[in-house]
């Protein structure tokens, strides 16, 4: 630690490592928490602050993301920040047009139909540049975080990008992209490779910025069998993180932590062990025993207490994630819920799962 306080890269010291420790494998007091979609319409500040604007415009605004991010943080004792963004400022980035319609989802009004649209996209090399917004809001957070918890960055995976790109916006089926990958492979993998030549200056670019650590959201695993998955969304997977790796090294940047979370991925758990992250984010479908025997040592696990249980009394919450702890064992292991928060949630229950984590995991740890 340098004499003033500051870190390496001159921001302020971190006070909380327990994250970075469980993501790296190594032992920790107590098991770290944070919530995918902590910063979210559940909590009413969110709202107000969200009200006035558009929420791509939000998104490009480094002091509102700033603002959004912290927002749980003072509300909940959370082991980690994560960015305030959207998987889809990278197909914005790429020159399609993409806008959040409320109570509908993101509706990109020209997807793409042939595989000539795939010359409309921008170069990926301009995507980061692009960006800026993003990378601005990350190293205003990590200067306003003070040093509290690591704060993680993000992005989709190209599977998962594509899905938005060719359907239009969100779908059941994601019967529009499968069709792709039946009927245009090579056109498929064409678009695959343009989004990962994105992704990796992309995530570079936020660790270059101060993210501390990255996920990669595979959300849309659950649309492909084993045999579509190992064919056009887990070569990307692990190049995507390569990629950043070597990216990392090159650029002098000491490396980071990443968490593959494939969402219903989980036919794929022993191949994402070994698709070169140190994390594989659970949905809650997964039994944590059996996701452990799939995974051996060698990873951390993440997750994955149903976001739904949220709903439960506080005193049921608590008996959720003492058990879920009981089955992850204390160690090489990082609480979450199995999805992002739902916008109806109780804040109140969010800290009751917060505090449970806590309490219990100390507790296992004497035992």
């Amino acid at each position: 630690m340098e004499a003033n306080g500051l870190g390496p890269q001159g921001f302020p010291e971190l006070k909380n490592d327990t994250f970075l420790r469980a993501a790296w494998g190594e032992d920790t007091d107590y098991t770290p928490v944070w919530c995918m979609r902590q910063a979210g319409r559940y909590l009413p500040e969110f709202r107000e602050t969200r009200a006035a604007q558009d929420f791509f415009s939000t998104c490009r605004s480094p002091e509102a993301c700033c603002e959004l991010t912290l927002q749980p943080l003072h509300r909940f004792p959370l082991d980690a920040a994560i960015i305030f963004s959207d998987i889809l400022v990278v197909p914005q980035a790429l020159g399609m047009e993409v806008t959040m319609v409320p109570g509908k989802g993101p509706s990109f009004p020209e997807p793409l139909r042939e595989e000539q649209d795939l010359e409309r996209l921008r170069h990926p090399t301009t995507v980061a540049s692009e960006l800026g917004y993003v990378f601005q809001a990350i190293t205003l957070t990590r200067q306003r975080l003070a040093g509290r918890v690591p704060l993680i960055g993000f992005a989709g995976a190209p599977w998962t990008l594509m899905t938005y790109m060719v359907e239009g916006g969100s779908s059941s089926t994601m019967a529009q992209a499968k069709r792709w990958l039946y009927q245009r492979p090579q056109a498929s993998h064409r678009l695959l490779h343009i989004l990962t030549d994105a992704l990796v200056p992309y995530l570079v670019g936020q660790v270059a910025a101060g993210a501390q650590a990255l996920q990669l959201f595979e959300s849309h695993a659950g649309h492909l069998g084993p045999q579509l998955f190992n064919k056009f969304a887990l070569p990307y997977i692990r190049d995507v993180a390569k990629q950043v790796k070597a990216r990392l090294q090159e650029a002098g940047l000491a490396p980071v932590p990443m968490i593959i979370f494939a969402k219903d991925g989980h036919f794929a758990l022993e191949e994402l062990a070994k698709a070169g992250y140190e994390v594989v984010g659970l949905d809650w479908t997964v039994a944590p025993e059996k996701a452990r025997e799939c995974v051996g040592k060698t990873v951390t696990l993440q997750g994955n207490l149903d976001p739904c249980a949220l709903y439960a009394s506080e005193e049921e919450i608590g008996q959720l994630v003492q058990q879920m702890l009981d089955d992850f064992g204390p160690q090489r292991y990082i609480a979450n819920l199995g999805h992002g928060l739902y916008p109806d949630m109780d804040p109140e229950h969010v800290g009751a799962f917060v505090d449970a984590v806590h309490r219990h995991s100390r507790l296992l740890r004497q035992k």
